[in-house]
């Protein structure tokens, strides 16, 4: 009986999600899908918030539903967010001195391997050649071997 009940309120649990989703409107709902795929899960990392059943995301959607709810816009939504978790919660970070680094780190190890790449290739032009050797002095010098 009890691992009937315990079947039955897992069930129910994915009903009750949508239950909160449903108190939106049209014009909310996409509002609400599109900042849910914004933002990332701080548990999982690689996913949104949307997609993660992290219970953190789960509270984080519910966050931005009651302050769309509220009627804030989405920018005051992200601002709360990135003022609560920083700015790791957005997938788009925004350019300013702490994300320097993020933003031009791929140029910048482009950069490297390009510098890398051309100094290998001056410094093989710079070897010199390998000698080259007389078949006349190869021959009188095996001849001389005992």
């Amino acid at each position: 009986m009890r691992r009937w009940l315990l079947l039955m309120a897992m069930a129910a649990l994915p009903a009750l999600a949508t239950a909160d989703e449903a108190a939106l409107d049209a014009t909310q709902e996409s509002r609400y899908r599109a900042l849910t795929q914004e933002l990332r899960c701080l548990v999982c990392q690689n996913q949104n918030i949307a997609d993660s059943n992290a219970p953190l995301a789960a509270d984080l959607r519910n966050q931005v539903q009651a302050q769309i709810v509220a009627g804030r816009t989405d920018a005051e939504i992200t601002r709360y967010l990135t003022d609560r978790y920083g700015d790791f919660v957005l997938y788009r970070p925004p350019f300013k001195a702490v994300t320097l680094l993020l933003w031009l780190g791929p140029a910048l190890l482009v950069l490297l391997a390009l510098a890398l790449a051309w100094t290998f290739s001056r410094r093989s032009q710079r070897v010199p050649p390998a000698a080259t050797v007389d078949p006349e002095q190869l021959k009188k010098l095996l001849d001389e071997q005992p």
